[in-house]
């Protein structure tokens, strides 16, 4: 860990708590958040920029926060809280992409945040019967096709709740994202599935200890449930609600956005077939439908056979197209799907079979965001 970054970081998170997607874009145009603190001192840096008035009162108090973010870390090094910056390896990479990505995420858990497969579940706080239901079916078909998935949600009452809990019966990795500190719980009456869900998965947020769970907070939080996630799932909601606000930024991130239908007559149906009638979400009605719209149907084959120990040979037979997918990534590593597309010619549709097959040779891996990474020989 950078501890004089990560400090930094933790400055501009609290100096621009109130505009993370203008501190975010700051940060990047900048390259490091020690560089803003100097440039804020009137210092020179590598790369100047203007900072605008708002910003200019905003770090008025940074060296303030500097003094309070030293005992922070070390307050939340001692509770085995990780602080993860966005130059961090373990930062999740999804969220990165987005432009108000927070400036420090307070993470405590075993949970990979980049794992290969992340999907949000959210809906109603006000549960029904049939919305539990779909909870328990979507997840018991989604440890089925894809073993390794990671459910993030909000750990709040209701749909939330019910993810997270039938999450940990299946064996399935589930991360909490909370709307306060990690010093607290609300709701308080969850700290027990929120205590498995450490030692299974993990807790997630962006505010520091000794935050409250107000009201603004909890809009915060959706973006990061978002952000974090291939696709978002809304089960149940109603008309207006803040499984509906995760779901419009989900789509504004550009994820992939589902929702179970409902009876038109039912209320906590209202919000999931409005999304569906302003094509905001897709409908699915099983884990069987997700699968198929997200092309994850290999995915339990492709676990089947690492366990089953495939290794790389040497020299393993690769097809005409195979041979080109891995000598572009030989010149350059961890590329886009997107960017092996337009650099080989090959069809979309063809690439992800042609990545498939790799991964099952053992010759390299999709990982978060749809990067490939070739395996060194």
């Amino acid at each position: 860990m950078n501890t004089n970054e990560t400090l930094a970081c933790m400055v501009l998170a609290q100096s621009g708590r109130f505009m993370p997607a203008e501190m975010m874009r700051l940060y990047r145009t900048v390259g490091s958040a020690s560089d803003i603190l100097r440039l804020a001192e009137g210092k020179e840096v590598e790369h100047p920029v203007m900072l605008s008035a708002k910003l200019q009162e905003q770090l008025k108090s940074s060296q303030a926060f500097l003094r309070s973010a030293e005992d922070e870390l070390n307050e939340v090094l001692k509770r085995g809280i990780t602080p993860l910056i966005p130059t961090d390896e373990c930062y999740p990479k999804r969220l990165h992409e987005c432009a108000d990505a927070p400036m420090v995420l307070y993470h405590r858990g075993t949970a990979d945040l980049n794992n290969r497969r992340i999907v949000a579940v959210v809906g109603t706080r006000h549960v029904t019967t049939y919305g539990q239901d779909l909870v328990r079916n979507l997840l018991s078909g989604l440890k089925t096709h894809c073993p390794d998935i990671v459910v993030v949600s909000g750990l709040a009452y209701g749909v939330d709740i019910c993810a997270h809990r039938h999450a940990l019966e299946q064996g399935m990795e589930t991360i909490g994202v909370l709307a306060h500190g990690h010093d607290d719980l609300y709701p308080s009456s969850h700290r027990d599935t929120a205590n498995k869900m450490v030692l299974q998965g993990g807790l997630l947020t962006e505010y520091r200890l000794h935050t409250r769970a107000e009201k603004f907070n909890f809009v915060k939080r959706n973006r990061i449930v978002a952000g974090l996630a291939d696709a978002c799932i809304v089960i149940e909601s109603a008309e207006k609600g803040g499984s509906l606000i995760t779901a419009r930024i989900a789509r504004g991130y550009n994820r992939e956005v589902f929702a179970f239908p409902g009876r038109t007559t039912d209320l906590h149906s209202q919000g999931c077939n409005h999304l569906i009638r302003d094509q905001v979400a897709a409908m699915i009605t099983s884990a069987d439908d997700f699968v198929q719209a997200m092309g994850w149907e290999n995915d339990r084959q492709l676990l089947d056979a690492q366990q089953s120990g495939i290794e790389r040979h040497l020299f393993p037979h690769l097809s005409e197209d195979e041979q080109r997918v891995v000598d572009i990534l030989g010149k350059t590593n961890d590329l886009q799907i997107n960017v092996l597309v337009v650099r080989s010619g090959i069809p979309a549709g063809r690439m992800s079979a042609i990545l498939f097959e790799l991964e099952m040779k053992g010759v390299l891996r999709t990982m978060a965001g749809g990067t490939c990474h070739l395996y060194p020989l």
